[in-house]
């Protein structure tokens, strides 16, 4: 499985962004998808993940500002972020879980004070 992560970019504190990562087949077998950051020098850390079964989860950090969605028929899983701070700035990547654990090549999101 390939995933391709599309739609970062800088922008001001305050406003947002939708991130997508499209894969190369179907999603519907994706037990588990999810959208990862990386900031420098920080760990990398779960913003927020959803099931085949639509239940989502996030991270305390980004609950109510950001939210996750997929489009089974586009084979896509986005990230709507609304209301960024400079603490969101990372390198984003998208992950679908099988029987095995794929990545994507990341999207730079830049928040500006």
């Amino acid at each position: 499985v390939q995933l391709q992560a599309s739609g970062g970019g800088l922008v001001q504190a305050g406003g947002s962004l939708r991130l997508s990562c499209v894969a190369s087949e179907s999603i519907l077998t994706m037990k588990f998808m999810g959208w990862y950051r990386q900031a420098p020098g920080k760990q990398r850390e779960l913003v927020a993940g959803i099931t085949s079964f639509g239940d989502t989860n996030y991270a305390v950090s980004v609950k109510g500002r950001f939210t996750i969605s997929r489009d089974n028929a586009k084979n896509t899983l986005y990230l709507e972020m609304n209301s960024l701070k400079p603490e969101d700035t990372a390198v984003y990547l998208c992950n679908a879980v099988t029987g095995r654990w794929y990545w994507g090549q990341g999207t730079q999101v830049t928040v500006s004070s």
